[in-house]
């Protein structure tokens, strides 16, 4: 399960030694913050890739990490199973069009996203965890009786 780190300028997608082999990328990925167009949570990653891996690993149904090439573009890829994924699009960013990760934190980035963050990269987890909760207005719903017969 990658790991989300988030500061003021960046996105940043930890990888464990496993990922970085499966998806023969020697570093960490770091997406600059303005290019995130699109976030979107879904439950079956597989439905949105796209293309042939290059380079990459793909185990039909079990695995598909790294660089996916397909019609002009290159998405990055890090999905695992049938498990709750997150797909950003991403415009301007020179390496990728789209992020595809499978990760249990996709509602936390998507929070985190909108909230104002500090310089220091922090874990998107933390970020939401520790930021104030806005204060809603509670609307009153009328009361529905019954008419009287």
């Amino acid at each position: 399960m990658v790991t989300l780190l988030l500061d003021q300028t960046q996105l940043e997608v930890v990888l464990s030694p496993i990922e970085r082999a499966a998806s023969f990328h020697r570093d960490n990925l770091r997406i600059a913050r303005e290019t995130i167009a699109k976030v979107q949570l879904t439950d079956d990653a597989w439905t949105w890739l796209r293309g042939v891996p290059n380079p990459g690993t793909h185990i039909p149904g079990v695995l598909a990490s790294g660089s996916w090439k397909a019609a002009g573009s290159v998405d990055f890829v890090l999905i695992r199973r049938h498990r709750p994924s997150v797909v950003i699009d991403l415009d301007g960013d020179p390496q990728f069009r789209r992020l595809i990760l499978t990760t249990r934190h996709g509602l936390a980035l998507t929070q985190a996203l909108r909230l104002d963050v500090s310089a220091e990269p922090a874990d998107v987890e933390e970020i939401v965890a520790t930021a104030p909760t806005p204060v809603s207005k509670q609307r009153r719903r009328p009361v529905i009786r019954p008419r009287p017969a």
